[in-house]
């Protein structure tokens, strides 16, 4: 793998929760893997009264706090703590980012990082625009002759509907080409994310079958089993659709739908992408409830431990309308998937942590066994795991053994746990990385986030306008409102349930 120049990563944001628990672990494995330059500088950036000595020693707390069970080399976790600083700096104070700028010649002179700067905002999205304006007045944009490059990497969400994100492209096109815009979506940065495009484009027999000739719909499901946490003041502001579909699981749809790039370019795959959010059919807001089921979680006992509603979560509105469970039906308007559904949900307060897409084949034209054995075992399914346990499953019919022609669906499994020793990189691992080298193939551009928006803004304004539209209670543990079911066209089918644990022999458990 190509390896970075030298350079500095300044992480507004430097005593956060992010940046403590994801960015520097992710850091460290990285360099610890060999992969960073030579020489290199982490600086952090916050306005917490800290020194360069208190804030190394928090790191390296924290990095050893958050890295599981690994096995922690400690001469190699000083060597890379031996990278870091500090600068407290006020955000809003313009004056500060022109001592930053020299705080950071000094470090870049030591270095000899010829003023590659790679800037991380994990900070509030509050504060994207003074940072962005005051590293753009004091020249810390400008990539000038003779001197290297300088990034930055957005954290979502980008923007709250199309105005603000649009709002938020100009401003940072303002100071800032687009190709040195990082918008990073960490879903893009998992290894089985990205594997769907390898499964797609380097097996032959697949791509043949990947159009509306031979699928019949697609499930895009993003569960999770805990509620909002402590995160109930930025979710009631939020909601499931902006946290979840707008962002994770519409990109998610461009991989599984895109069209085969002329190479693996970033541009060219970038491209292809959007030309999947600009060909999402919109959703007819005169039947609304017809495309797009909203839920709720409400309290209830799971393993005899009560748990509570969301309107009972802290820092939530009591009356609260924000919804913790969307599902919606959507088409794409081109020629390989014309009337193929999509079907997407994500939700809290699921029964499992499931990240996956279902791709459900038709079924055969004509069922050959129904005299002998009446049973239709269903169609197809290839069912990509995203996580937990990060694999691909096939699910087809066979007969069982003896007499007659019964047939019984089995299941090939494949599990990224049976590749042993390879690594398995974290999402921020290969993201932060491909930043530093300069690929941009994983991170969103301007134009698909605000494709994304276009299609999703005008929900998020019906429900705004319209309070009769149905806002659906479901008990937590459970798999969200019944009426979700009634988005399929034919009732026969439903969503896959799945369970997040892993039998005796490996296999992924389903209910």
């Amino acid at each position: 793998m190509e390896k970075p120049e030298n350079s500095i990563c300044v992480i507004f944001g430097g005593t956060g929760d992010l940046t403590r628990r994801k960015l520097m672990p992710a850091l460290f494995r990285v360099f610890r893997q060999g992969l960073l330059s030579p020489d290199f500088a982490l600086v952090g950036i916050s306005l917490d009264e800290y020194n360069r000595r208190s804030y190394k020693e928090l790191i390296k707390k924290s990095i050893i706090k958050f890295s599981d069970s690994e096995k922690i080399d400690k001469k190699i976790l000083g060597k890379f703590i031996d990278k870091i600083y500090y600068f407290s700096l006020n955000v809003k104070n313009s004056e500060k980012f022109s001592e930053m700028e020299q705080f950071l010649c000094g470090i870049d002179d030591s270095i000899n990082g010829n003023k590659n700067y790679l800037y991380y905002l994990a900070v509030k999205p509050a504060l994207y625009v003074p940072i962005i304006k005051n590293l753009g007045k004091v020249g810390l944009s400008n990539e000038k002759k003779n001197e290297g490059w300088k990034r930055i990497i957005i954290e979502k969400p980008f923007g709250s509907d199309l105005a603000s994100a649009q709002s938020l492209n100009q401003l940072l096109q303002k100071y800032f080409d687009e190709n040195q815009i990082y918008r990073i979506d960490h879903y893009l940065g998992k290894e089985t994310v990205q594997n769907i495009l390898a499964f797609r484009f380097a097996n032959g027999i697949f791509e043949p079958l990947w159009n509306r000739n031979y699928i019949d719909h697609i499930e895009i499901t993003g569960s999770e089993k805990n509620g909002v946490g402590i995160r109930g003041g930025y979710y009631d502001q939020a909601g499931a659709l902006r946290d979840m579909v707008q962002n994770h699981l519409l990109q998610i749809l461009a991989t599984i739908a895109m069209e085969p790039p002329n190479s693996f370019e970033a541009r060219q795959v970038r491209n292809e992408k959007v030309k999947i959010f600009q060909a999402l059919c919109p959703i007819d807001i005169k039947n609304i409830e017809k495309r797009v089921i909203r839920g709720q979680y409400i309290s209830s006992f799971i393993d005899g431990e009560k748990v509570f509603s969301y309107r009972d979560e802290d820092k939530v509105e009591p009356q609260s309308r924000t919804e913790t469970y969307v599902a919606l039906k959507t088409f794409i308007d081109n020629w390989r998937w014309s009337g193929v559904p999509f079907y997407i949900r994500t939700g809290k307060r699921l029964p499992a942590r499931v990240n996956e897409v279902v791709i459900n084949f038709k079924k055969t034209p004509h069922y050959l066994f129904k005299r002998i054995h009446p049973k239709d075992v269903g169609a197809n399914k290839l069912i990509l795991r995203i996580q937990p346990d990060e694999g691909i499953v096939i699910k087809f019919g066979m007969k069982q053994p003896g007499e007659g022609f019964n047939i019984k669906t089995v299941s090939m499994d494949f599990h990224y746990s049976d590749l042993g020793s390879e690594h398995l990189p974290e999402a921020y691992e290969r993201l932060l990385l491909d930043a530093f080298i300069g690929d941009p193939t994983l991170f969103a551009r301007a134009d698909a986030v605000e494709a994304c928006w276009e299609f999703i803004t005008p929900i998020i304004r019906e429900w705004e306008r319209n309070p009769e539209i149905g806002l659906y209670g479901y008990p937590a543990g459970t798999w969200g409102p019944q009426e979700a079911d009634n988005l399929f066209e034919n009732q026969e089918q439903k969503w896959r349930q799945s369970c997040e644990s892993i039998t005796n022999n490996g296999n992924f458990c389903e209910l």
